[in-house]
């Protein structure tokens, strides 16, 4: 059973939401029996829905014979023990769900652990309505405790040297990751990377461009683990192209968190693709979504080409060149159809020339004050750091930079040298 409450929180019709949520739910290997939405101010503090709609609810049980209740937000501890007990069935809430479906899909050891991260930490603060069952002793005695609280603590315990460990573990496998990104950009090759709401095509397009096999399936969430592989570019230009998980509206910060270095192969990446379905109805929110993921990413600053995948549901008969001119789309939105192959030559023409424009740097050395740590941390993504060293008065850094953000360190560009410093 699914259930709503439409605050207005993010733009979204209440409708699509619904339709979303059904979408994880199937994903989830869940059948949906009928939904239920209340339009609130917020959701109701202690039981989500209103009493009247939780009444509601409870009463559909018997006819619709649901046996568990899919939240489309995510619920507070006791709301979701409010409402457990008062239906008396299993209660999710999206970010529950979302996890689940993570767990089922992730193929490597590494999404394996990024996401019982996001699990333990995620149920940490809820693991209270898991010991409801265990009786209470020694009521009203300072420091004596029940066996159920015991339990509890041991069980609180347990999950917090688990999250200790798995961090140390993912904190190992991010440093092999920046190892091999530091490899890449000693060979100066190009990394594109893919990104766009779940669904969106981006496996699809990575098969059609590097005649891979990467998994592509029609439902959410197929890709968990990042997959590089090789692409040939017009004029004999060789790239790296990387498939990163696919977005969704959102999207736990649990998850955010633990799959940050699968995410920061976005930050690292020369120039982003994202890839958009066009056909979506909700194709303007998903967009919105995306954008809003990568700039929490901190990757807005990078160079952008927007894919309008999945034109071929549109008709055959307009190019993808009219199509783009019919819509008044400028060069950076390319129409194609990953699963036809339209417009493909137009996409790898159109990263050929970002790319080209992004390969002329200039010569820079800046002092950069400490207040202006972000373009620090620019210069070391997006250019080639020959020296820096940290000085009273700021950091000192001689290098090379792409010639479009030159314009963020004009300010700070100064005549003294490493050598004066040192």
């Amino acid at each position: 059973m699914l259930v709503a409450v439409d605050w207005h929180k993010d733009g979204w019709d209440i409708s699509a939401a619904l339709e979303e949520l059904s979408l994880l739910a199937q994903t989830a290997s869940l059948e949906v029996v009928g939904s239920m939405s209340q339009s609130l101010r917020h959701p109701h503090q202690a039981h989500y829905v209103g009493s009247g709609k939780l009444e509601e609810l409870a009463a559909l049980k018997e006819e619709l014979s649901y046996s568990v209740v899919l939240v489309n937000d995510e619920l507070s501890p006791s709301q979701l023990r409010n409402m457990e007990k008062e239906l008396d069935v299993r209660v999710l809430d999206r970010t529950a769900l979302i996890l689940d479906i993570f767990a089922q899909h992730a193929r490597t050891s590494e999404g394996r652990l990024q996401v019982e991260l996001a699990q333990l930490e995620y149920r940490l603060p809820r693991l209270t309505r898991m010991w409801t069952h265990l009786s209470r002793q020694g009521v009203g005695g300072a420091g004596l405790r029940g066996p159920g609280e015991t339990q509890l603590e041991v069980d609180r315990r347990e999950s917090r040297r688990r999250i200790t460990w798995i961090k140390e573990q993912l904190s190992e496998v991010h440093r092999h990751r920046q190892l091999y990104r530091e490899q890449r950009q000693r060979q100066r090759m190009p990394v594109i990377a893919l990104v766009g709401y779940t669904n969106a095509g981006k496996s699809t397009l990575l098969n059609r461009l590097a005649d891979s096999d990467v998994i592509a399936r029609d439902e959410l969430f197929a890709t968990l683990d990042p997959t590089t592989r090789r692409v040939d570019l017009p004029g004999s230009q060789t790239i790296l192209m990387t498939d990163t998980v696919g977005f969704i509206n959102n999207l736990p910060t649990q998850l955010v968190a633990a799959f940050r270095a699968t995410l920061e192969e976005v930050l690292e990446a020369t120039l982003l693709v994202h890839v958009l379905d066009v056909t979506h109805p909700n194709a303007f929110q998903q967009a919105q979504t995306v954008h809003s993921i990568i700039e929490d990413l901190g990757a807005d600053d990078l160079p952008m080409i927007t894919a309008l995948n999945k034109v071929d549901r549109l008709g055959d008969d307009v190019s993808p060149e009219q199509l783009r001119e019919n819509m008044g789309l400028s060069e950076h939105y390319v129409p194609i159809s990953a699963h036809k192959g339209v417009g493909i030559d137009l996409l790898t023409d159109r990263i050929a020339g970002m790319l080209s424009e992004q390969g002329a740097f200039v010569d820079l050395q800046v002092l950069v004050p400490y207040t202006e740590t972000q373009l620090v941390d620019l210069f070391h993504r997006r250019g080639h750091v020959d020296d820096a060293i940290y000085r009273e008065d700021g950091t000192l850094i001689s290098g090379r930079i792409p010639k479009n953000l030159a314009a963020h360190f004009e300010p700070y560009k100064t005549t003294s040298s490493i050598g004066e410093s040192l």
